[in-house]
């Protein structure tokens, strides 16, 4: 991924803090017939033996992705914050020099590391679990899997297909105003917080500070 140095992000947990928000991720793998993506929540899971983590999730039983993915081959996934469009008649200095163009924010997160697949229903039980738990935590009624009738659950479970990540690296690309005056940024805040978008409110004031 193309990354000036302002755009960088180099901290780990930010990153990670990222992909607990946004799980949502596009898995990138390479078969014998060409790259395959597949849109797929990961859930990340600290590894001691890792700084990166691992990433888990699961997938139908009947995705060719697990078949036919070269398991010597890195594997990419990619998460992607909320993201914005930045129109130039947001920026205080246009009136004064009309030197303004449009752009797009958004903040990204690249894990890289090596996939395998695991067809243990035990396994696959536990991720869910898991993922449930963390997804469902800020709801007033959470849902388990155990509200659900067990034989309900166990045949779902033969129909899927669990996944695990090691990542052994992560790119982060932060593209939030970083490379504007400071009135700039702060006319850019306020805009996104007037036009609904507190996110990428968020992401730029949080840009100005660090």
């Amino acid at each position: 991924m193309y990354i000036p140095k302002h755009f960088e992000q180099p901290r780990i947990d930010v990153m990670q803090t990222l992909i607990r928000d946004y799980p949502l991720a596009t898995l990138v793998t390479l078969s014998a017939k060409g790259l395959n993506a597949n849109h797929i929540p990961l859930h990340w899971v600290e590894d001691d033996g890792s700084p990166y983590g691992s990433l888990h999730g699961h997938i139908a039983r009947s995705n060719p992705l697990w078949t036919d993915f070269e398991p010597q081959t890195e594997v990419l996934a990619v998460f992607q914050s909320a993201n914005a469009y930045i129109s130039p008649s947001w920026y205080a200095t246009k009136p004064e020099t009309g030197k303004v163009v449009p752009t797009w924010n958004y903040a990204a997160v690249h894990a890289y590391g090596r996939l395998r697949i695991i067809d243990d229903p035990v396994w696959i039980r536990r991720q869910l679990e898991a993922m449930t738990q963390e997804f469902e935590a800020g709801f007033p009624e959470p849902w388990s899997v155990s509200d659900a009738p067990a034989d309900f659950t166990e045949r779902l479970i033969t129909q899927i297909i669990g996944i695990e990540i090691s990542v052994t690296r992560l790119q982060g690309k932060w593209k939030v105003s970083q490379n504007q005056p400071p009135e700039n940024q702060s006319s850019v805040i306020k805009a996104l917080s007037e036009s609904g978008q507190p996110a990428m409110a968020s992401l730029v004031a949080d840009a100005t500070k660090s």
